[in-house]
Formats: structure tokens, C-alpha cells, sequence
């Protein structure tokens, strides 16, 4: 069986990290090239030692080379800032290679709306039209014909799964619609600031970001195709004390009488022919522990016909499902192999 080779720019963020972990074992795919300005002639296993005794024993960092990547890899994932991943993507596709990345460069389908809310021009906006929007369980006929891929955000990612059946099938009203979401610390980066210190963390629990998190516009425009109209939610995100996981707790007003076996029934339907999001019975709620490192998204639905609500309670992994194991996931559509290989993990327990 023959093996793919792939690259990796910026190896040393969290993202990078678990991208490491990933392909460490994975079946088909060979990391080739892994890349850092920073720790350039570095063995990888010197920044992440986990890798000792696995097939990445050896892989030395290099400098960012789009040829260099190009003569070695079919496809390269790209970890790096937004703002920085745009340039790159631009010069590998130049190169012929197929590249997912996991900024949010090319998420938003108008480059308007990417600079009003990350304060910058895109300098590539005719790329936008080539890219698919990486969320297998919506777009998979598209990713595997796609170059360009647009790894979901991780509270997207929670936010799109716990609403589609219900915004599809016309259950809920699109107005009103609040997303309290909270996520572990590794969501902030690997980047040092004193706000995600252990004693800054630890034994606490706050909200940020209310009104203004840069992932507002593209929960809205994703669920606006869900919807067909526009879309404007109310998005407040948390931080969690926590390594990994994101819970997002959704509030939605439902159109008419629905009972709660028949909101559960209808969920389990929707995605019965989509092993990763596991909707739990009535009566049973979800819990970040249940997906820690795996592409799970745990869901649990619940109909409160006091307030007249369908409340959603969306789980996932926020590095794996919510970032790189997605990412993973895109690739192996885009390479031709099945969308779960070296993806099927077991969590991380306890």
C-alpha cells in the first residue's frame, strides 16, 4: 500500500501539536516535512518528545520553503496565523500542492466581512471562491474535489453540528438564537500571556470576547445557508479551566409543539449516516470527557415547553474535532482515502 507524503507549516503550536500526534501512526500519510522558523535544524522529537519510537522519530524542522514542500509533499496542512496563512496558501497552490488550512483566512465567503472583524485586508481574495468549508459531515463531496480547504473554527464546528437538523427542518425560529459556548485553555494557543497562566486559570471561570469573538461572522454564515436567510446569533464565549473540550450550550425558540422524544428522534435521524456526532437519548446530556481526542461531537437536545425552547448541548474536542483532526479528516477526502482513517480513536479517559 502505498504511502502519501504530507507537510506541516508551524509544527509548534497546539494545532501542530495534535496534528503530530495524528499522523504519528497514521496508516497512509507520511510527515515528510515539518517547519518552524524558530527551531528550524531542530529534531521534532527534541520539541515533542512523544514522538520518540513512532515512524517520526528522526523528521528534522525545517525552514518554510514552498518549493522545498512541493518537491516533497502532496498536500500541507498549514498551522499558522491568520493574516500569515493566507501568503503561504497562495505560494503552495502556486506549486501545485493541495493545502488545508486551519486559519481563518479563507472561511469567510466575503472579504469584506474579513476585515471588518479581523482588522485586516485579504491580500488573496480570489482564492476565497476556490476554497470548501471543512466540515465533512456537511461538504464532503466538495472536499474531496477541493485544493483549497477552510478548517472550521472549533466553536463553529460545535455551533453548525448542534443546529442543522433543528434550522433544516424548520423546528426553531433563525431570530434569537444564543450560543453560550466555553472552551478549554488550550483554545487561547500555545503563545505565552499572562491571562492563560495556571494561577490566572485555574479555579476560575469567565466569559470574554462577548459581542465581538472573530468566530460571530462565520457561525452566521454557516447557518445561514442552513437557513436560507441571514443569520445573526448572539455568541458568548467562555474560558474553561480545562485543557480540552468545548461545550456549547445553544438556546433556540421553537416554532410549534414538538415533544422531546420526537426532537431526539429527529436529530438521531439526521445523523445516522454520521458516525463522529453521537446524539444521546432523551434524558442523557453530553460531557467534554466523553470526546477528549477523538472527532466525536456529542449531542444532547432537550424541549422545555414551559419557555416554549429547544436547547442544544453541543460537545466536542476542541484541538481534535474543533482543529486538527478535522483538518486530517479533509485530507484524507482530499487524497482519496476514507474520511476516518487514522481517525479512529477511542477518548482519552478519565
Amino acid at each position: 500500500m502505498s504511502r502519501i507524503p504530507v507537510g506541516l507549516v508551524g509544527v509548534t503550536g497546539y494545532t501542530g501539536m495534535e496534528l503530530a500526534r495524528l499522523l504519528a501512526f497514521h496508516p497512509r500519510l507520511d510527515l515528510v516535512r515539518a517547519t518552524s522558523r524558530t527551531d528550524k535544524g531542530k529534531p521534532l522529537q527534541e520539541i515533542y518528545p512523544f514522538v520518540r519510537s513512532t515512524k517520526l522519530d528522526g523528521l528534522v524542522l525545517t525552514e518554510p520553503d514552498p518549493q522545498d514542500l512541493a518537491r516533497a509533499c502532496e498536500l500541507v496542512f498549514l498551522a499558522v496565523p491568520h493574516g500569515a496563512a493566507m501568503d503561504t496558501a497562495a505560494e503552495l497552490l502556486a506549486q501545485g500542492l493541495k493545502v488545508v488550512d486551519l486559519s481563518a483566512d479563507f472561511r469567510l465567503r466575503d472579504p469584506g466581512v474579513y476585515a471588518q472583524w479581523y482588522g485586516l485586508e485579504h491580500r488573496h481574495p480570489g482564492l476565497i471562491g476556490d476554497a470548501v468549508y471543512g466540515l465533512p459531515e456537511r461538504y464532503a463531496p466538495d472536499i474531496a474535489k477541493a485544493r483549497l480547504i477552510a478548517n472550521p473554527g472549533c466553536y463553529p464546528t460545535s455551533v453548525i453540528l448542534g443546529l442543522w437538523p433543528a434550522l433544516e427542518a424548520g423546528i426553531v425560529e433563525p431570530a434569537g438564537i444564543v450560543c453560550d459556548s466555553k472552551s478549554g485553555t488550550s483554545g487561547a494557543g500555545r503563545k505565552a500571556g499572562v491571562a492563560t497562566l495556571f494561577c490566572e486559570i485555574h479555579d476560575t471561570f469567565r466569559a470574554y470576547g462577548l459581542g465581538t469573538h472573530r468566530h460571530t461572522p462565520e457561525i452566521e454564515q454557516e447557518l445561514g445557508f442552513l437557513a436560507g436567510q441571514d443569520m445573526t446569533v448572539s455568541f458568548n464565549p467562555h474560558i474553561l479551566p480545562i485543557d480540552r473540550g468545548i461545550h456549547s450550550t445553544i438556546y433556540t425558540r421553537l416554532k410549534g409543539a414538538i415533544t422531546q422524544e420526537g426532537a431526539a428522534k429527529l436529530y438521531a435521524e439526521h445523523y445516522a449516516g454520521h458516525p463522529w456526532v453521537r446524539v444521546l437519548p432523551p434524558g442523557k446530556l453530553p460531557e467534554t470527557r466523553h470526546v477528549r481526542g477523538t472527532m466525536y461531537c456529542d449531542i444532547g437536545v432537550v424541549v422545555d415547553p414551559r419557555t416554549g425552547r429547544l436547547i442544544v448541548c453541543s460537545v466536542i474536542d476542541n484541538l481534535c474535532r474543533g482543529a486538527s483532526g478535522q483538518a486530517l479528516a479533509c485530507a484524507n477526502l482530499m487524497l482519496g482515502l476514507d474520511v476516518d482513517e487514522g481517525l479512529r480513536l477511542a477518548p482519552l479517559m478519565p
